[in-house]
């Protein structure tokens, strides 16, 4: 008998242990999913067996995934898959293909059906947007090459699962013996056509004026978002595509708005609170025994997900012309599963198509891949120097694509070569130019590469921490190598690198507080500068009288 009396105690029971996990998890630099899952085993019925308001819980869930695919839709960046090119396309889909085929073949040999193979297929192609965003961010690398390039590919994949979430709901349980699932698809394709002309003329016409009168109070706009991705979510399932195809329309629809940033905004903790309870959801309804099953195959899958994805990501980007170290950082954004292939998982045993079984092994794949992948991402850049020699098969003897951009500089004819070309940066720049220096700029965003490069100013894509991007340069020997990258690490790796190849010219880098300032002096650089101590017109004036007592 449960020891929870009411429906109250027991969400609160609920949270308090969520809580008390999710600390545990952040401690150890684990993502949260990681921890609400965990809740729903203890708590569910191979666990504590407390779970008695299941309908409320699966409620809660609902509209947390609801408001997960609203936001997905909200912030539908197509402008970042045109910036990253052909790459983050052709990347996405063959991850996505290469996956689905090699995952579809390792299911079927170790003894799935065809429909449960199907499913574990589809749930091995999609990495966590969400994850991925987080680590990148708090690594400062969303804006990087590599950065771009994965979000570009994640936005590709939740393309691929707004499909893929049309698709399922209009199979019968038995996929194979489908004889409507041609006309099924054809009245599927014409609900959507009326749809989306509906969609077109309310986006037009009425939600503009609309939302021009409710932004007056920003409590009733996010109320609005949220009856518009619940009514939406409602009216998708009602003409048979999914409660999430139509959150995600939703989304859409307000994306073109002014007012999607605010919105998303505000939208986002609730969003994860409401998602706290779809994964509880899914863990209490896992069987710790049925799972125990499932060891061996999980283990098979999840070394692929692991290794395998990677792999096949730097095989695409090495194709396409870009370096082994870009491709490999890459690569490691989609070595674990997503919360969309648990939902694809949870979606596939409503309807009958899978069982218990099959969505424990792919929850349990999940609870692997993003658990040692987070790691792996984590500390990318010591693990890619321990490998980067087994990598060179990932590479063209030219990488066309990286190095295309250094095409006409002469980096040994400059006075100063500067690394990070962000506000301070880019002041530095300046002040030296007036000063008649000759400048080559360093940046790992191909954005302010373009914008820098529209102004004239030499510049190469490049990492600070990239030791293999130093030897490609000709440093000036006489002249100074200037880093104001924000990460400590990524200075103490310049200054290590610069000394590996026996720079014998000038070296300032950035220091964020004392600590970084003592830790870079001890180094023996020249000057370590302080942003909001020494101004760009400061660190110029001392880099300029250290140049000319030099000479």
């Amino acid at each position: 008998m449960p020891i929870l009396f009411n429906v109250y105690s027991e969400i609160a029971a609920i949270l308090m242990i969520a809580a008390f996990l999710g600390f545990i998890a952040i401690r150890l630099r684990q993502p949260l999913i990681m921890a609400f899952i965990v809740v729903g085993l203890l708590i569910g019925p191979s666990g504590l067996g407390w779970v008695t308001s299941a309908d409320e819980v699966d409620l809660l869930a609902k509209i947390g995934i609801t408001l997960l695919l609203f936001v997905v839709g909200l912030r539908l960046d197509t402008h970042l898959i045109r910036s990253t090119g052909s790459v983050a396309l052709v990347t996405g889909l063959g991850q996505v293909i290469f996956t689905s085929v090699i995952g579809y073949g390792i299911a079927r040999a170790i003894g799935m059906q065809q429909v449960s193979s199907l499913y574990v297929a589809v749930a091995l192609t999609f990495s966590s947007t969400i994850i991925i965003v987080k680590l990148l961010s708090d690594k400062r690398e969303i804006d990087s090459l590599h950065g771009r390039i994965a979000i570009g590919l994640l936005i590709v994949q939740d393309l691929i699962v707004v499909v893929t979430l049309i698709v399922l709901p209009s199979l019968s349980s038995d996929v194979t013996a489908s004889a409507d699932f041609s006309h099924q698809m054809l009245m599927l394709f014409l609900k959507g056509i009326i749809s989306l002309v509906c969609i077109v003329l309310v986006t037009r016409f009425i939600l503009p004026p609309l939302l021009q009168r409710l932004a007056s109070s920003q409590e009733l706009l996010v109320l609005f978002a949220i009856s518009w991705a619940v009514t939406f979510a409602a009216l998708g399932a009602y003409l048979g595509f999914s409660k999430e195809v139509g959150a995600f329309i939703a989304g859409m629809t307000l994306a073109s708005t002014a007012f999607r940033e605010s919105i998303a905004s505000r939208l986002v903790s609730l969003r994860d609170f409401l998602l706290l309870f779809f994964f509880i959801d899914l863990g209490a309804q896992l069987d710790l025994g049925v799972m125990g099953v499932s060891i061996f195959p999980a283990i098979v899958l999840s070394f692929f997900v692991l290794i395998g994805n990677p792999i096949i990501v730097m095989i695409l980007m090495g194709i396409m012309g870009y370096r082994r170290r870009t491709g490999f950082l890459t690569g490691l954004t989609v070595a674990q599963i997503s919360e969309f292939s648990l939902i694809i998982a949870a979606m596939g045993l409503s309807l009958g198509h899978i069982s218990n079984e099959t969505v424990g092994l792919i929850t349990l794949v999940g609870i692997v891949t993003i658990a040692l992948s987070t790691y792996m991402i984590l500390y990318s850049h010591p693990l890619y120097e321990r490998i980067k020699e087994w990598l060179h098969p990932f590479e063209r003897n030219i990488p066309y694509r990286e190095q295309a951009e250094d095409i006409g500089l002469d980096e040994a004819d400059a006075d100063a070569v500067i690394f990070g070309l962000g506000r301070y940066g880019s002041e530095i720049v300046n002040r030296l130019k007036e000063r008649g220096w000759k400048i080559l700029g360093i940046d790992f965003d191909p954005e302010v590469i373009a914008s820098l490069r529209k102004d004239g100013l030499p510049v190469h894509y490049g990492d600070a921490e990239d030791p293999e991007f130093l030897a490609s340069m000709s440093l000036p020997g006489s002249g100074w190598v200037v880093s104001t990258v924000h990460e400590r690490s990524a200075n103490l790796s310049l200054i290590s690198s610069l000394q590996h190849y026996n720079y014998r010219g000038k070296v300032a880098v950035r220091a964020a507080n004392m600590k970084d300032f003592e830790a870079l002096s001890r180094t023996g650089v020249d000057l370590v500068l302080f942003p909001y101590v020494d101004g760009a017109q400061k660190a110029v004036e001392k880099i300029v009288q250290s140049h000319e007592r030099r000479h």
